[in-house]
């Protein structure tokens, strides 16, 4: 009998099996957990993201979901974590740097437990049991002044601080909490973000930073044309505006004589004409186009009394047709049909030492625009990715109208409640509840390290206020002692928690149940057959 082990992959496969698995996987984990963990809270450091790319700026961040989509990971439960983080960013847009740490405290209580012979399905078992105590006692917990408008807008004024405190705004946090409710209840309650446009503009200081009822669209009108219009009827288009061209590569036109090249320019021209007539019986008193217009065109718009803006980029045609209620426009030959965008005044306004434009009662009433300034490119955009954050997460809150409170009080309620369940519960399973409760503990942790604080007296003291019933308390990051989070005003999303929690959870649970890794062989070298 032949006992030479089979080879059962094909030639550079490679694989990993049971405890070399397991222990890849938490350690990719967890290296990505500890690179984001330094960001947490109100007190966390900055990264700076430096690209190989020439083109590319440096980035100077502290947002969990920007820092792990600009690295490139290679370990498969690192990109776990990257996506969760990536999901919790694109379902309630913060949390994400909370979501990946807690389930990397997770793996790493998860390792311990392991290595102490506890099997990987009795710690799932337990973490469930524990997920379901701990999102009944945030349910519980939770406040809903979703029918008292004062209180509700109060606390979304709260919300907003405590999403902004732990970012780059949190100097001028009260003028930007503002900025953000004002911007969100415009909605009125129907949570499209694509009203509120973002216009970033280098110079001034963060606090000129201001909202702007109306749009405003970064591009300047054509020469000659009316610098401002009254009742706008705006015909939005994506269309090119020189003649059309011959698309067949290598194609020529042969003459024979130069004053054939004349007739060709005149005919070109006459069809340049021809469109620019067929837009102007829209009845349309502005063209906006995507593309390019041209210098004839433009003229022919200027005789017409027209005002004509080109190249504006798809975002910005995408939201002006929201905005304004109109449909963008490829053909010109139905006026009938074509449905425009309407809107009180179009004026030329000036923002530091550009010119925009700007709309003014437009059809969607709601529709505002934030304009931030400041000093270098890396703020401005910092800043953006902030009040983005807020925007998501306040948009969630008018949609989810119950709130929890944060500093921590909210993890350490839930691992209360956990430690309460895994003392009444017999079996390995207390262990893995236990280990939950661990993990939930170790978010406030890390909100007292980042901030230089004593975090094991500080966490010793919270565990204490919260086993005598008093729920509420949390950290206070400015004086470095715990603190009633009602008092303070420090309120989070209700659905930003939840959300943390079952994520983590379950992207922990995932990387817990992996016993083996295959990974497929690399695509072998094709020789170079071309001939030099």
């Amino acid at each position: 009998m032949n006992m030479h082990p089979v080879q059962i992959f094909s030639q550079g496969a490679g694989e990993e099996k049971a405890e070399i698995a397991r222990m890849s996987s938490f350690v990719g984990a967890i290296a990505i957990g500890d690179l984001v963990k330094s960001t947490l809270g109100p007190k966390g450091m900055d990264k700076i993201l430096q690209s190989n790319d020439p083109n590319c700026t440096l980035q100077v961040t502290n947002d969990g979901a920007t820092i792990l989509k600009s690295i490139g990971v290679d370990n498969p439960a690192g990109k776990v974590l990257v996506d969760i983080s990536k999901v919790q960013d694109d379902e309630v847009g913060d949390g994400t740097t909370s979501v990946v740490v807690l389930a990397c405290e997770l793996l790493k209580e998860a390792e311990q437990l392991v290595s102490s012979k506890i099997h990987p399905q009795t710690i799932i078992t337990g973490w469930r049991a524990a997920v379901d105590t701990a999102r009944k006692a945030l349910t519980d917990s939770a406040k809903d002044n979703g029918t008292n408008p004062d209180k509700f807008c109060e606390d979304l004024m709260n919300i907003a601080r405590t999403t902004l405190s732990s970012k780059i705004l949190t100097q001028y946090k009260e003028h930007f909490a503002k900025l953000a409710v004002e911007a969100v209840l415009r909605l009125k309650g129907s949570g499209n973000l694509d009203a509120i446009q973002i216009i970033k503009k280098l110079g001034g200081a963060l606090q000129d930073s201001y909202l702007d009822e109306g749009f405003l669209l970064d591009k300047t009108v054509g020469v000659h044309q009316p610098k401002r219009v009254e009742n706008a009827k705006i015909l939005i288009a994506n269309t090119p505006m020189d003649t059309d061209k011959i698309k067949v590569f290598g194609s020529r036109v042969r003459v024979d004589a130069v004053s054939k090249v004349a007739e060709l320019e005149v005919a070109e021209k006459e069809k340049m004409k021809d469109k620019v007539n067929k837009i102007i019986k829209h009845n349309c008193n502005v063209f906006i186009n995507r593309q390019l217009i041209y210098n004839y065109p433009e003229q022919l718009f200027a005789d017409a009394g027209m005002m004509a803006i080109e190249h504006a980029d798809f975002d910005g045609i995408e939201r002006l047709a929201l905005v304004t209620g109109g449909e963008i426009t490829s053909t010109f030959d139905c006026p009938d049909k074509v449905k425009l965008g309407t809107c009180d005044v179009i004026e030329q306004v000036m923002i530091g030492e550009d010119q925009l434009l700007k709309f003014t009662g437009v059809a969607l009433g709601e529709a505002c625009t934030v304009v931030l300034r400041g000093a270098t490119q890396q703020i401005l955009d910092e800043s953006e990715r902030s009040l983005h954050d807020a925007l998501c997460v306040l948009s969630q809150t008018v949609k989810e109208t119950r709130t929890v409170f944060g500093g921590g009080s909210s993890e350490m309620l839930m691992a209360d409640a956990v430690s309460k369940l895994a003392a009444k519960t017999p079996g390995k399973e207390a262990v893995a509840m236990e280990a939950f409760a661990r993990a939930l503990r170790a978010l406030p942790t890390c909100i007292a390290d980042n901030a230089g604080y004593d975090s094991a007296e500080l966490v010793a003291q919270l565990r204490a206020a919260h086993t005598d019933g008093k729920h509420t308390y949390g950290l206070d990051m400015n004086d470095g002692e715990i603190g009633d989070m009602e008092k303070l005003g420090i309120t989070e999303s209700f659905q930003v928690k939840r959300q943390v929690l079952l994520s983590a959870a379950e992207a922990a649970e995932m990387i817990l149940r992996v016993d083996n890794i295959i990974s497929s062989a690399p695509r072998p070298r094709q020789p170079d057959h071309r001939h030099h």
